[in-house]
């Protein structure tokens, strides 16, 4: 799939995520973009990236394969394949940890949307919810992921998004 052809299929629930909630489509976007790979890797319609809580139902998570980002090298998942300390001190680790396991794209961009109101430690990002670019500085300062060039990634997704709508 290429950009222009994620944006056009996933776009439009990006925009119903922006009327129901007021978070910045392109800012939904950029982070779908940013975590699948431009569609590249969308296992179980699972678009953001949302960790399975321990009481998720077996049936809504699935074990995937990813990288974090720490400052210690005693972080624990539920598969630790490697760890590898970086020249910035922070620890690189290709882990599998259960996310989230949707039945349809809409549910991933509803659930994306809840996301941010069920946690209090967006509240800041969500006061700026109408900006994308600030959103996207303010979920990478409350921890949405753990990859220290996350903000600016996104915002160079959001960049190639807006040529396409």
């Amino acid at each position: 799939m290429t950009p222009q052809e994620f944006t056009k299929t996933y776009y439009p629930f990006a925009l119903q995520s922006q009327q129901k909630t007021g978070i910045n489509a392109l800012a939904v976007m950029a982070q779908a973009a940013q975590e699948t790979g431009w569609g590249k890797t969308v296992v179980g319609n699972m678009l953001f990236g949302v960790k399975a809580k321990s009481t998720t139902p077996a049936n809504k998570k699935q074990l995937l394969t990813t990288t974090e980002y720490h400052k210690t090298n005693s972080v624990k998942y539920p598969v630790v394949i490697s760890i590898t300390k970086q020249p910035n001190g922070l620890y690189k680790y290709r882990i599998k940890d259960y996310f989230m396991k949707y039945d349809s794209p809409k549910e991933s961009f509803d659930d994306h949307s809840d996301f941010f109101f069920r946690n209090p430690r967006y509240a800041k990002a969500l006061a700026v919810k109408g900006d994308a670019n600030k959103f996207v500085d303010e979920i990478a300062k409350a921890g949405y992921a753990t990859d220290p060039n996350y903000a600016a990634s996104l915002k160079s997704i959001i960049k190639r998004i807006q040529q396409y709508v």
